[in-house]
């Protein structure tokens, strides 16, 4: 498939977070009416990628330090970070008139709540019935958020016997059924400091949540599994597969071979869109993975799930080397976001009756001295 650049390179080769992607992507997206929300830690960053028409794309980045998982629920986005998961609403009455760019968005999502987790490492967030569940790969448990206390350990592994922030098994993901954790993907089942990275590339195991058994193992490095149709969907990033698991006899299949290190998947209306990043040419651990050789950049891929059709991707030439999650942003052709790098957040009210922007004057606190980040 040929590659259609979203702008043209200057002499001095692509500029910061240049990318390109297949002709049918832009369309595709506004088939969908959807914008793509992704997060890279490596460049602290949450993107959103969104149609402009059939034939272009327009990507609004924002900085959040080591920005990982992300979670989408009506009008919520949350977004795990160094050292927390932040909250965002989106308001649609305060888009038009937002003083930076007027009468460019449809939709603006505004800091609403800020959990200070710690550095839990969060790879997943799920909304279920009990409200936003996160993934706490360095305490190898299943969470929730809480008022309290940094959060609230609800599930662990049977082989975990105690909270220890030492990554013992690298749990990564949760696939959510009728509002509830169903199942997780594990790198091992170890129980020793960082024990996964002795078992890389195929010590994975899928478990389930439900009966604390093991579902699937001996599989290439599991991630981000899905329910979809009553399928169990994994992605397996050691050999950079999209794959599908036999809940009854724990085989699987693979759908399509991606190439790359795959990890961070979302689905919506018949289409996944999964998370490529390169591989860390530097890293003893990643050099045991069958895709080791691979020099598939990072980006985001498109499948069709009842065909197994790869039908897109999007591909980053320049600034972003690892994807880490990947989310769509239903009904929204050009959200905006605001994060509090920059003062202007205080300055957005809203509430039940109304919204509106009060802006200070000019050097009153900074407030339009710094550009969005």
């Amino acid at each position: 498939m040929s590659d259609q650049q979203n702008s043209q390179a200057n002499e001095r080769g692509p500029a910061p977070f240049d990318l390109t992607f297949t002709p049918a992507i832009p369309e595709l997206l506004r088939k969908l009416d959807v914008t793509v929300a992704l997060t890279t830690y490596q460049a602290g960053k949450l993107v959103f990628l969104s149609p402009v028409n059939d034939e272009r794309l327009v990507q609004l980045p924002r900085t959040y330090p080591r920005a990982m998982a992300l979670g989408v629920r009506d009008r919520q986005l949350a977004i795990a970070t160094v050292g927390s998961v932040e909250l965002l609403a989106r308001d649609e009455r305060l888009a038009a008139e937002y003083p930076r760019q007027k009468n460019t968005y449809d939709t603006i999502y505004l800091p609403r709540t800020s959990y200070h987790t710690g550095r839990i490492d969060c790879h997943g967030l799920e909304w279920g019935s009990d409200g936003l569940w996160a993934v706490n790969t360095r305490f190898s448990a299943l969470c929730t958020l809480s008022e309290d206390y940094g959060f609230v350990p609800r599930w662990k592994p049977k082989w975990v016997e105690e909270l220890v922030p030492a990554d013992l098994c690298h749990l990564n993901g949760v696939a959510m059924e009728n509002g509830a954790p169903r199942y997780v993907t594990c790198l091992n089942t170890g129980t020793e400091y960082e024990s996964w990275k002795q078992t890389i590339p195929d010590g994975g195991v899928v478990v389930d949540v439900t009966s604390d058994e093991i579902v699937s193992q001996n599989l290439p490095m599991p991630h981000s599994p899905r329910l979809i149709n009553g399928d169990l969907y994994v992605l397996l990033s050691s050999t950079g597969e999209l794959a599908v698991v036999d809940r009854n006899t724990g085989s699987y299949r693979t759908v399509l071979r991606l190439g790359g290190f795959v990890r961070g998947m979302t689905y919506h209306r018949d289409h996944l869109f999964i998370a490529m990043s390169k591989i860390r040419k530097n890293s003893s651990s990643f050099r045991k993975l069958a895709i080791a050789d691979s020099s598939t950049k990072a980006g985001i891929a498109v499948v069709h799930v009842p065909t197994g059709v790869l039908v897109g991707r999007i591909t980053y030439e320049q600034s972003v080397d690892e994807i880490f999650d990947v989310a769509v942003l239903s009904g929204l052709r050009r959200p905006g976001v605001i994060n509090t790098e920059t003062p202007i957040y205080r300055h957005g009210f809203s509430f039940p009756e109304g919204a509106m922007w009060v802006m200070p004057k000019k050097g009153d606190d900074g407030a339009q001295a710094k550009p969005d980040q």
